[in-house]
């Protein structure tokens, strides 16, 4: 808190010299950028209000990818770069703790994009009872995102609302393909063991049984007690593959693996997308990726 509250009063003094002369927005070529800018608080979420957007908003990711969004701290160009913004979208149902301090430091409206969905609730730790924020996970609930996303955008550009719904409406149905896709090749049985329960939305969709070392990114990560609960959990479900995700540690998953003999496949993408080159430069390559190795491991 303190370090924020540093970073504030840095940032207040810059924005005034700034404003005496705060840089434009240029496009390539030097001629200046009109485009309304929205901000986003992770890559994902970024990506999938491009796809929504297309070419009438300049969208940006307060995070940069590959990083871990839980316990993120915004840096002072962070403050400096969401002055400019014109609407800000945030995930909700507690991910980003941090954005509660952010945003009361940023001058532009915010959407929730988690709003209307059901959500599924933590059973252990110290977030025991909370929803779980993980809800772009699943096909179904990232259908309810891009409606949101479609509204906030068409109220932010009305007249390029037509453009924003047809965009939102095919990528719900690449969306309802692949949620199709994960229940057939799946047929509601198995059992998803990962590192983070990040995958509880993502399991409700498909019907399988979930259990993973930790519920949330914490300090506490791979306690033995959890460790051991996951292990018997692994024997007793004679799960075949194991799993954990891209931003963190998996050795405490190696340690299940070892001790059931189930494969550790991996590493699945949660909270951030790849770099373009890499194997979910979007939010549709990423569930597309993440629910093929899912089938894969428990099919095998």
């Amino acid at each position: 808190m303190p370090k924020f509250r540093l970073a504030v009063l840095l940032i207040a003094m810059t924005l005034v010299v700034a404003s005496c002369g705060a840089p434009t927005v240029q496009r390539a070529g030097g001629e200046q950028d009109p485009r309304p800018v929205v901000l986003t608080t992770f890559s994902v979420l970024a990506d999938l209000t491009r796809t929504v957007a297309g070419s009438h908003i300049r969208v940006e990711s307060i995070t940069k990818v590959g990083t871990e969004i839980h316990g993120y701290e915004p840096t002072p160009s962070d403050l400096i770069n969401a002055q400019d913004a014109d609407l800000i979208l945030d995930n909700g149902f507690g991910l980003e703790r941090w954005f509660e301090r952010f945003v009361l430091s940023v001058d532009a409206p915010h959407v929730v994009l988690s709003d209307g969905v059901e959500p599924v609730d933590i059973r252990s730790g110290d977030y025991s009872g909370l929803p779980n924020p993980h809800a772009w996970m699943s096909p179904r609930a990232a259908q309810m995102y891009v409606d949101n996303i479609v509204r906030a955008l068409s109220d932010l550009d009305p007249a390029h609302s037509a453009v924003f719904e047809a965009n939102g409406q095919a990528l719900k149905e690449e969306l309802e393909g692949l949620l199709n896709h994960l229940r057939t090749s799946l047929a509601g049985s198995g059992a998803l063991v990962t590192c983070e329960g990040a995958f509880s939305y993502l399991a409700r969709d498909a019907g399988l049984v979930e259990a993973f070392i930790w519920p949330v990114n914490s300090d506490n990560e791979g306690t033995p007690r959890q460790i051991k609960d996951v292990i018997t959990f692994v024997e007793e479900h004679n799960v075949p593959t194991v799993f954990c995700e891209s931003t963190v540690n998996p050795s405490a998953q190696q340690q299940v693996a070892k001790a059931t003999g189930a494969e550790l496949a991996g590493p699945l993408y949660v909270d951030s997308l790849s770099e373009p080159d890499g194997p979910v430069p979007t939010f549709l390559d990423l569930l597309r990726y993440d629910i093929n190795l899912i089938i894969e491991g428990l099919t095998r």
